[in-house]
């Protein structure tokens, strides 16, 4: 059971949630830079409006497929400490402290989570 909600917490709560929370704190979304510019590039190799739309959907696909995730892994506690993490990410260069706070309890709640979940 520790390994389950080392991984989730890891998995869901911090990569899911506090990094994004972070990512939207600052401003910046790797992952649609990254997506940006391999957009580009493989617009440039073989340039096709179907693969341009591909990578305007793949963000909201991989969203709602890690949001599915970390509903099938941890049910309605464990999205509870996703969002509770991304309110602490969201939330750090405001308030330092009562971020870390925030994220301490997410990570009790996604242990609670994934400790319920079979």
């Amino acid at each position: 059971m520790a390994g389950r909600s080392r991984t989730y917490i890891r998995q869901f709560t911090i990569g899911l949630g506090f990094l994004s929370g972070i990512w939207t704190a600052v401003g910046i979304d790797p992952g649609e830079v990254i997506l940006n510019l391999l957009c580009s590039v493989t617009g440039e190799i073989y340039p096709d409006p179907r693969l341009r739309q591909l990578f305007i959907i793949l963000p909201s696909l991989l969203l709602l497929f890690s949001v599915w995730e970390a509903y099938k892994k941890g049910r309605v506690l464990g999205l509870v400490s996703v969002v509770i993490a991304y309110m602490a990410g969201l939330s750090i260069l405001v308030a330092l402290w009562s971020s870390l706070l925030l994220l301490v309890a997410a990570i009790v709640t996604g242990y609670l989570a994934a400790g319920r979940c079979r």
